[in-house]
């Protein structure tokens, strides 16, 4: 039998009882079935501006037409090797259609989001070449002016951290602003303190030594490898820790508490990693136990803005944005459970204000 495009005008199209009403913005291929003929394709791409609606399963009995709805694709009536559906004439009137769900918006917008994460992956990549390239000088003068640090200033390493906030203001001054809000709150730069923050992206480490105070953060053990960033880790006197060890976890805290009492300030991110949604997490009490054994001052501060930028598992892009560092006031008690709960209710509201 010839194989025939037909359509609406064709002599042997039969149209079926019932008009489909109406479809969510498909991009569709569409098929005539007759007679038990083989099966030739017709482009259809209709102008129906649902995007957002889904199929519904709807079955016609004498139509011989069925409606199945997926992720992905919508099949309507069984697909025979040769397109044959028998209803009760044992006549093939059947309309096929794949079709898949097309993309929220026009083709432009599509193009645009393309570029967007093409331009990202690419400031991403710029943004990596200039922490390199100005890690690779600075370090050089860290590991110059290290012996005298180690002389005058072992604990606290205020030379170290001043050249760690030129290396991060350097950096992050080409793609994005970081903004400071409560710079008043700060205690004394020789005040002791356990600093407590959300943690939403890499991009954290960078907007809080911005702040140029010298406190130690607690890092992987793994970190600590990693060419010249490692290196200036280790001269910094940042504290490694084997996440699921406990006994490493005890010699961490018992060091940070012997840093507290020797006049350095030590940083935690009590969530214990990255926010994957963006959303806050629970905190663990070890900074609050540190805080409330030494009397030493908690200090919240809130990260906004980090997580849009590079979000967490995306550490190869760089969005376009701008971040936000609130720093709230200090919080004195011996309670690490009520010192827990204070700091993250204060965090959380700031969090919220924003959205």
């Amino acid at each position: 039998m010839e194989v025939a495009s037909l359509s609406p005008q064709s002599p042997t199209y039969r149209p079926c009882r019932r008009e489909v009403r109406s479809l969510p913005k498909l991009s569709s291929t569409l098929f005539y079935c007759h007679k038990g003929s083989h099966i030739r394709h017709k482009s259809l791409r209709s102008a129906l501006n649902s995007s957002q609606s889904s199929l519904a399963g709807i079955r016609r009995k004498h139509g011989s037409m069925l409606w199945q709805s997926s992720d992905t694709k919508v099949e309507a009536c069984g697909l025979h090797h040769d397109c044959k559906f028998h209803v009760q004439n044992k006549f093939a009137r059947d309309v096929v259609v794949r079709s898949e769900l097309a993309t929220v918006g026009s083709p432009e917008d599509d193009y645009s989001l393309s570029k967007l994460k093409v331009e990202s992956r690419i400031r991403g990549a710029c943004f990596y070449a200039v922490t390199a390239f100005t890690a690779i000088f600075l370090f050089l003068l860290m590991l110059v002016g290290h012996p005298f640090v180690i002389l005058f200033d072992r604990h606290r390493r205020k030379y170290h951290h001043f050249i760690a906030k030129i290396w991060s203001t350097l950096t992050v001054t080409p793609f994005y602003k970081v903004n400071f809000e409560g710079l008043e709150n700060l205690p004394p730069r020789d005040t002791p303190a356990v600093y407590v923050s959300n943690h939403q992206s890499f991009l954290d480490i960078y907007a809080l030594l911005t702040l140029g105070r010298s406190f130690k953060f607690i890092s992987k053990t793994s970190i600590f490898l990693y060419p010249i960033i490692g290196w200036a880790m280790f001269l910094l006197g940042m504290i490694p820790l084997k996440r699921m060890d406990s006994r490493s976890q005890l010699d961490c805290l018992k060091r940070c508490m012997d840093l507290i009492k020797k006049g350095a300030s030590v940083f935690f991110f009590p969530e214990g990693t990255r926010s994957k949604d963006g959303k806050l997490g629970s905190f663990k009490k070890g900074a609050f136990s540190v805080a409330a054994k030494t009397n030493a001052p908690v200090v919240p501060i809130t990260v906004i803005g980090t997580g849009q930028i590079m979000p967490a598992g995306r550490e190869d892009i760089v969005n376009p944005g701008s971040v936000k560092v609130v720093i709230h006031r200090p919080i004195n008690g011996s309670d690490p459970t009520i010192l827990c709960e204070e700091a993250r209710n204060t965090i959380a509201s700031a969090l919220d204000s924003q959205e």
